[in-house]
């Protein structure tokens, strides 16, 4: 851990804290509410930036919908983690994402242009994810995610997830089609899409 402060939000009062990786551009931060030890296990979002959704307020994706949802829920349950991740484009960086977007435009999905561009659809890792927890001491969660691999992820490092909520918001009529490409090609858990 780099540093910690008290960080006041309109979700709720979070203590931030500043994590640093083996790597050197691996860095990460942890919103963290409440008692982690406590008799319910936290509740836990692992949430990948999305600089175009997350800031730009963009609709092509449903991440800034995603967050707030989760740190509204977060700041309603007795203890819960934010881990906010630099794995922009689902792992394939800013610059890579924003030529996705442009092979998008010409048609394909998000799926087909990742692999176009050479990457796997999803390239994401939750190693660092999963030393961040342990180091909070939240080794039983409950994940709010709609991706199986996540859960395959963090279990498979040691971390029991002992209950996956869905992390859903409402859908808008721009981001449904790249939510049925996740559901479909990716195996997200996702209802009525």
């Amino acid at each position: 851990m780099i540093a910690q402060a008290n960080l006041p939000t309109r979700f709720g009062r979070f203590t931030i804290y500043g994590f640093r990786g083996h790597g050197k551009d691996e860095e990460a931060v942890a919103l963290v509410r409440g008692n982690l030890k406590g008799r319910i296990a936290p509740l836990v979002r692992v949430h990948s930036q999305c600089l175009t959704g997350d800031v730009l307020t963009s609709l092509r994706c449903d991440c800034r919908a995603q967050l707030e949802l989760s740190l509204k829920k977060i700041g309603q349950a007795p203890s819960g983690i934010l881990l906010y991740l630099p794995q922009e484009g689902r792992g394939i960086g800013l610059m890579n994402k924003l030529r996705a977007y442009e092979l998008q435009d010409r048609g394909m999905d998000t799926v087909e242009a990742n692999e176009s561009l050479g990457f796997a659809a999803d390239a994401r890792d939750y190693d660092f994810s999963t030393q961040i927890l342990k180091k909070l001491g939240a080794m039983r969660i409950r994940l709010l995610s709609n991706n199986p691999e996540k859960v395959r992820q963090l279990e498979k490092a040691g971390i029991e997830v002992v209950e996956r909520l869905p992390c859903q918001p409402r859908v808008s009529k721009i981001s449904r089609a790249y939510l049925k490409t996740k559901k479909r090609k990716m195996g997200h858990l996702l209802k009525g899409i």
